[in-house]
């Protein structure tokens, strides 16, 4: 069983996988198993570095970080199962969160205001608004209601010709308030028309690729 984790290991960090040398910060834990349950789901390997080596869990206080993580530090509550595995001579526990039919959960942001996190590769970042309101009506399971107008054409067009856009790009060149341009998106998204990219800098709406 030993392959096991060292198979997960071998992977790297990656957007359902984050290793932890150790738990000394039960709000930063926090802000992983959020990240995963308002994404995919996914595992933490606690006692083993960023670089992959294993270091070891160093006492059981790591097990109750987590819990406290979980409960305290987590809107709503995060539920995940642990599994703790000796490699090497050295403890190693697993993490695992699935992905919540609650979300969006909320964990402290390192102000300490409760904010929305996803995860994106092996980074845990801030959602943005429009995909809170994505989320918002795939919940309710609202119906689309959306005119064909000057302004979508203008997204549809641009984004035909070019690789992506931003809110704010659309904005300006539909020449129409953040609001609205907002809604367009959110609209877009829903209807499967275009999907969204949420980078640490910035984020981009791109046309899906529908193949028949």
């Amino acid at each position: 069983m030993n392959n096991y984790i060292k198979d997960l290991i071998a992977q790297g960090e990656h957007q359902q996988l984050d290793f932890k040398f150790e738990i000394s910060d039960s709000k930063k834990i926090a802000r992983s198993l959020v990240a995963f349950a308002n994404t995919k789901g996914g595992r933490l390997l606690v006692g083993v570095k960023d670089n992959g080596i294993i270091a070891g869990v160093r006492s059981e206080e790591e097990y109750y970080m987590v819990e406290g993580a979980a409960t305290m530090y987590c809107k709503p509550e995060i539920n995940f199962n642990t599994r703790e595995w000796k490699i090497e001579g050295k403890l190693v526990l697993e993490v695992i969160v699935e992905k919540s039919p609650l979300k969006p959960h909320y964990a402290p942001d390192k102000d300490g205001g409760w904010k929305v996190f996803v995860r994106v590769d092996d980074q845990n970042l801030l959602a943005n608004k429009v995909l809170l309101q994505v989320w918002k009506h795939q919940k309710n399971e609202t119906a689309v209601k959306m005119r064909y107008r000057e302004q979508e054409e203008v997204l549809m067009h641009f984004l035909l010709e070019n690789e992506f856009i931003t809110l704010s790009g659309f904005s300006k060149i539909a020449g129409i308030p953040r609001f609205m341009a907002e809604k367009i998106l959110i609209n877009f998204i829903l209807l499967d028309i275009i999907r969204m990219d949420i980078t640490d800098k910035q984020t981009y709406y791109r046309l899906i690729e529908h193949r028949a």
